[in-house]
């Protein structure tokens, strides 16, 4: 577009967007070639403006990428040859071989199983239901109910027992029952 020989600005205007992003890209080589090509140019910083419309004369009419009129019946597709119907059945049909390693499969799988059973028995739980069934709100609340009433039997057992040794002045170590160990 234009050359500004005092500050060695060269400014170029590409027709479609994807060439200015190339020209970018490639500036310093681009500099290097002008420098070499055109004595005394001096060339130093290359300025790629926005694309610049294209006008249209008999040099770009000829390339003008703009489409023509389609048809606005729609396409018919062929019916493919039975050859290609087979080898597409064959292709479908075959077995693609496994990539997993047999051993390393196995080595998965009882690592799996050695972790679902230590999780149980770290996490056991108390009351399962078969086939993993949600319990009903009714059974649940009766099993929260019972494990209330077991803990507080077992603070009132320690409580009187500790009220006896107060009583008699005795300063007996008093026995913690299991239950009472557990929870919190």
């Amino acid at each position: 577009m234009a050359f500004d020989a005092d500050t060695g600005r060269l400014d170029v205007a590409p027709t479609p967007p994807p060439y200015g992003t190339k020209l970018r890209w490639s500036a310093p080589k681009l500099v290097a070639a002008a420098n070499e090509k055109v004595r005394g140019a001096n060339v130093r910083t290359l300025l790629v403006l926005a694309p610049a419309p294209v006008k249209a004369g008999p040099a770009t009419a000829a390339t003008d990428p703009t489409p023509t009129a389609m048809p606005a019946a729609p396409v018919q597709r062929r019916t493919p040859p039975d050859g290609y119907r087979r080898a597409i059945e064959a292709h479908r049909q075959t077995v693609r071989p496994s990539r997993v390693d047999p051993a390393i499969a196995e080595a998965v799988e009882r690592q799996t199983a050695a972790m679902r059973e230590l999780s149980r028995r770290a996490f056991p739980e108390p009351d399962v239901v078969a086939d993993d069934a949600p319990a009903s709100i009714e059974a649940t609340r009766a099993q929260r109910q019972r494990q209330a009433a077991a803990t507080e039997a077992a603070a009132l057992r320690r409580a009187w027992q500790e009220r006896a040794a107060r009583e008699s002045e005795t300063h007996a170590d008093v026995p913690q029952s299991a239950a009472l160990r557990d929870t919190a």
